[in-house]
């Protein structure tokens, strides 16, 4: 038995050895590689607006206030290229006011105040930029409106004309994804609004000129990121 267990000792040291070569090598995984996000502004998009706006005059007082609405639009990309549509419509609280004496037939000299207010204003614009990934750089122009009221008040009494006036608009913004789906926007927009006659024809106004800035949040529909490995 003792020679049995000797030789049984001698067979297990030379064949533990043989048994640790064959052993499979470890496998050697590769480390997973980064995933870069690459953003595709092509689609449909809705958004919210708001901003404030002030007239171009050089005399006083001048029309000023501020707005808010919504904004739809639609992007292609190509390369870098994006070109789109959109249009916004807001409401406004746009206005100024001037107060003084004037003749009133049969009462004399009276205090009247001549008002004129912005209600609601927006446009249809072309746009067309450069995206750097996730931020577009880009110019906008197109057609743009206001509906506009003036109002005079005189011995407690007020009569008011809405009339709408239609022009242009151009300008300029950024606009960058913050999420999968989400963007913001900075914009500033000159706007050159024609003339109209109001009271039946008996107050003509000259072209209305605005400045305004303003920034947005949209939501695209089309989920516009890409994984690219």
């Amino acid at each position: 038995m003792k020679k049995v267990l000797l030789a049984s000792a001698c067979l297990f040291a030379l064949a533990a050895p043989a048994s640790a070569a064959d052993l499979a090598a470890r496998p050697y995984t590769k480390a997973p590689v980064a995933v870069a996000s690459v953003y595709n502004w092509t689609g449909f998009y809705l958004g919210i607006v708001g901003g404030g706006a002030w007239e171009d005059s050089s005399g006083d007082p001048k029309m000023k206030g501020g707005f808010v609405g919504g904004t739809a639009g639609y992007n292609w990309q190509t390369g870098n290229v994006v070109f789109g549509v959109e249009a916004d419509g807001s409401w406004a609280d746009v206005s100024a006011s001037v107060t003084g004496a004037t003749v009133v037939p049969g009462f004399g000299v009276a205090t009247a105040t001549a008002s004129s207010k912005t209600d609601a204003m927006g446009t249809v614009r072309g746009r067309i930029g450069y995206a750097v990934n996730n931020v577009l750089f880009y110019g906008t122009g197109g057609y743009a409106w206001i509906d506009n009221k003036i109002t005079l008040s005189a011995l407690g009494v007020s009569v008011s004309d809405s009339k709408w006036h239609s022009g242009w608009t151009v300008g300029a913004g950024v606009e960058a994804f913050f999420a999968p789906n989400w963007s913001v926007k900075g914009e500033y927009l000159y706007r050159s609004l024609g003339g109209e006659t109001y009271f039946s024809g008996a107050l003509p106004t000259g072209t209305l000129n605005f400045h305004t800035v303003q920034v947005g949040v949209n939501y695209h529909f089309n989920g516009p990121i890409v994984a690219k490995y």
